[in-house]
Order: structure tokens, then sequence, then C-alpha cells
């Protein structure tokens, strides 16, 4: 729910149960977008997407800002169960995400990848929500903004 609030204020004034009623309202109403992996009937995974417009809060951030966003879709949020990381899961459901776009005749998608910390660590899965940088360059996502080292903004023409 992050990217889809437009302001700090408003992300503290829908806290816990709030946002997920907001969540569920709008899944209810087509307005949520994204990929579920499942373990039997299990669901392990999402990868959540949209067009770039339904993530207000992308623009709060300096390193995400940009003029051309017109008809460009996002890839905002990943979550894997913690029994399923490690797995290749986020990979796959980037590449169902990406599909599912496709089929929708997204042409420009745009990610916001987590890197490693300044001093080349690895960011614990709280922080790295966004999804790892190296799964979106396999799929041959490009950096095309990079204004803070830790927050690359990657596209693909589909």
């Amino acid at each position: 729910m992050w990217w889809r609030v437009e302001s700090r204020k408003v992300w503290n004034e829908i806290k816990g149960d709030g946002r997920k009623k907001v969540f569920k309202s709008l899944v209810k109403n087509g307005k949520a977008r994204g990929v579920l992996a499942f373990a039997g009937d299990e669901p392990v995974g999402w990868c959540s997407f949209g067009p770039r417009r339904d993530f207000p809060s992308l623009e709060s951030v300096r390193a995400y800002k940009r003029n051309d966003t017109e008809d460009v879709w996002s890839i905002t949020c990943f979550f894997i169960h913690r029994k399923w990381r490690g797995k290749g899961l986020a990979r796959g459901l980037l590449r169902a995400a990406v599909e599912a776009m496709q089929k929708r005749g997204v042409k420009t998608v745009e990610a916001y990848p987590s890197t490693a910390t300044k001093d080349g660590r690895r960011l614990n899965a709280f922080v790295a929500y966004t999804g790892p940088k190296k799964i979106f360059e396999e799929l041959g996502f490009k950096t095309v903004q990079s204004t803070n080292p830790l927050k690359p903004l990657m596209r693909l023409e589909v």
C-alpha cells in the first residue's frame, strides 16, 4: 500500500486494518493488479503491478521522478513467504507479471529494485520488497535513471 497513498500523512491515517480495508476495496474494484504464486492451495508469494499513475508515492521519491510516465506501468512490490525465499520464486513472479502486462498491451514497464547496502551487504527482506536488481537485469531491464545508487529506476520496453 505504501506506493498507493499520496502522502505519509495518509499512510499514518490508514494504519493496520485500515490499510487492509483500503487494499481489499482496490482488489474488489479491479484497481489492484498482480500475480500470485501458490504451493498447492497455499499462496506463497505475489508481485504487484499497475499503471504508474496508480502509485502516487513514486512522485515523492526524487530518484523516481520522471516526465515521461504517461503510458508506463510499474512493478512496485514482491512478497515471498519466508519458507520460499531463495528458490527463484521472485524471478518467476517477475516473468509472469511482465507477461500479464504484455497481454494488456503495456509497452513500457518500470521497476525500482533493491540494491546492496553501501558497504555491499545484501538487504534484508523487509527493505528488499521491490525486488533485487539482479532479477530485473536478467530479464532485460535497463537502468534509465540513477540519481541515487541505492535507488535505480529501471525500464523494460516490451
